[in-house]
């Protein structure tokens, strides 16, 4: 028992530490005011998620940001801690739904399930929470942002526009593009992941 839980966390150690190196790949685009910038970070998470269960994911998320908000910072964890909220909600939703019932239907039902209840969180809680804090710690005002977002869309007005014609779009597409990569990837990673509890299981079965 005390091998499983160590084999446990040393994966959710080390794809929490892909994760936070995955976090420096990032990617602007002309379609976004350039502080949204796409990363796969979640990733690591979501396979987590998969492989270990939603808390697993969570953790992953968790131990991603504790990282960067440590070794990088800058925002004074405001940053990380939208991060981690924002992909906590796709990574345990998504692990919740595929850990019921585990095949190729419930994977993609898990992940596009994951990917709209994420962006609509992202929508609430940036209109509510995240940029307002940008504001009041950061000193970055919602009014700047609105004009960084209008220079890229005319439709972008207020922060309500912003939210809908900027961060709604982004997260879905973000949503969409680290779930294609999952269903690509997991496949030919799982086995690794499953692997040595799949060895201690039958150890105990076989004691």
């Amino acid at each position: 028992m005390k091998d499983q839980k160590l084999n446990r966390l040393v994966k959710i150690s080390m794809l929490s530490v892909i994760a936070f190196i995955l976090m420096f790949i990032e990617v602007a685009t002309p379609f976004f005011p350039p502080f949204l910038k796409f990363d796969i970070s979640d990733l690591p998470a979501l396979i987590g998620a998969f492989a270990l269960g939603p808390v697993a994911g969570v953790g992953i998320e968790l131990l991603k940001n504790i990282l960067h908000g440590i070794f990088v910072g800058g925002s004074a964890f405001v940053g990380e801690l939208a991060n981690f909220l924002v992909g906590a909600v796709m990574v345990y939703v998504s692990g919740y739904i595929y850990n019921k019932r585990k095949s190729r239907g419930s994977a993609v039902t898990s992940l596009i399930a994951g990917t709209l209840i994420m962006t609509v969180v992202a929508s609430v809680l940036n209109y509510f929470v995240f940029l307002p804090l940008y504001e009041a710690v950061l000193h970055f005002p919602i009014n700047a942002i609105v004009e960084m977002g209008n220079k890229i869309n005319s439709s972008i007005t207020d922060l309500n526009s912003f939210v809908v014609w900027a961060i709604a779009p982004f997260n879905l597409i973000k949503g969409i593009l680290v779930s294609v990569l999952t269903m690509l990837v997991y496949k030919s990673v799982s086995p690794i992941l499953h692997k040595e509890g799949e060895k201690e299981s039958n150890l105990v079965k076989n004691n």
